[in-house]
């Protein structure tokens, strides 16, 4: 045998020994995983309804993996900037995120250019929760009721303003959905995040807005913002007299935003379905259930196949209104 041919061989041999190995090392990672803290990244800032969602669950995951499952905010651009590093993180299981109806739903329908697919680039480990989104009114405006106010923004087409955290935002697609569905025309007043548009909204600067009920609660609770329907699967207990957009009469509006964990593609089954029981443990804590119930949560607990099918149906519904609507981002 030729030394180039004896060369040769033993490169051959050593490639397959390599990749023999591949299986074995992802084998032994699952079978020992977590040996380390793990990181949480929340597509958005600190303080907001993803956030919370995020911490609770953290705070439980860590128990139950006997691990720290620390939380990292990528706030910016929609969620799109956290979104990404999620996407482009190692698939080892040791950072996972957040995904929300926002960035798996309304950004893929909406934006023309996100550096991240919604689909192609992420590992869904489970849902976890629904919290709901409320539209209220400035107490200034002269209706008690949806009935009311559809009745006025139809007398009186493009009087009456809404304000979104932005254009192209999950909060401006679903008015402009809504708005196609009653048959009456609001005037969209876009803001640069949820803090300066509930500001305007509690100001009377603009007429009505919607927002996640949590953020919302304290001013609706106060007197300041008049709650008219809420985007949920029921009705909550917070707000018992508020009908869900179904009850009026509009099931087109869907049945709320959704919080769910997900992995970058890649990630071996075996962690991610550690990753899930992990979770349900978690959701399934007396302490963790009470904290759900104080910011009117409901569980969306399922399976990485389950929570696949609700990412692909949140983007079908939110690409059909963008098209309705006309909506389109570069």
């Amino acid at each position: 045998m030729t030394s180039l041919l004896r060369r040769s061989l033993m490169l051959s041999l050593a490639a397959g020994a390599a990749l023999a190995a591949v299986p074995m090392a992802y084998a032994n990672g699952a079978a020992d995983f977590p040996n380390r803290p793990i990181k949480l990244i929340v597509p958005f800032a600190a303080g907001g309804s993803t956030d919370m969602v995020a911490r609770l669950l953290a705070d439980k995951m860590s128990v139950v993996l006997g691990k720290s499952v620390v939380v990292d905010n990528k706030g910016g651009a929609g969620g799109s900037i956290g979104a990404d590093a999620i996407a482009k993180a190692a698939p080892d299981g040791y950072t996972i995120g957040m995904a929300t109806v926002s960035t798996h739903g309304a950004n893929p329908a909406i934006f023309n250019k996100l550096p991240y697919d919604a689909i192609k680039d992420f590992a869904p480990i489970t849902n976890v929760m629904s919290v709901p989104s409320v539209f209220v009114v400035h107490p200034s405006v002269p209706a008690r009721t949806m009935k009311e106010f559809i009745a006025l923004a139809k007398a009186n087409p493009g009087k009456y303003t809404f304000a979104s955290p932005g254009t192209g935002s999950l909060g401006h697609a679903n008015i402009e959905n809504f708005m196609n569905l009653a048959d009456m025309q609001l005037l969209h007043i876009p803001y640069k995040g949820a803090g300066q548009a509930i500001n305007d909204a509690l100001a009377g600067q603009v007429n009505s807005m919607t927002d996640n009920l949590p953020s919302t609660l304290p001013h609706i609770k106060a007197g300041k913002l008049r709650p008219l329907a809420v985007l949920a699967l029921k009705r909550t207990d917070v707000l018992p007299d508020v009908p869900t957009y179904t009850e009026l009469g509009y099931p087109g509006m869907g049945d709320g935003g959704w919080f769910g964990l997900v992995a970058p593609a890649g990630t071996p089954k075996d962690i991610i379905l550690k990753l899930n029981a992990a979770a349900h443990k978690a959701m399934a804590m007396p302490d963790y259930l009470e904290k759900q119930k104080s910011i009117s949560g409901e569980s969306m607990s399922n399976t990485p196949e389950e929570f696949s099918k609700q990412i692909r149906a949140a983007i079908d519904r939110y690409t059909a209104v963008a098209k309705r609507a006309n909506i389109r981002m570069d």
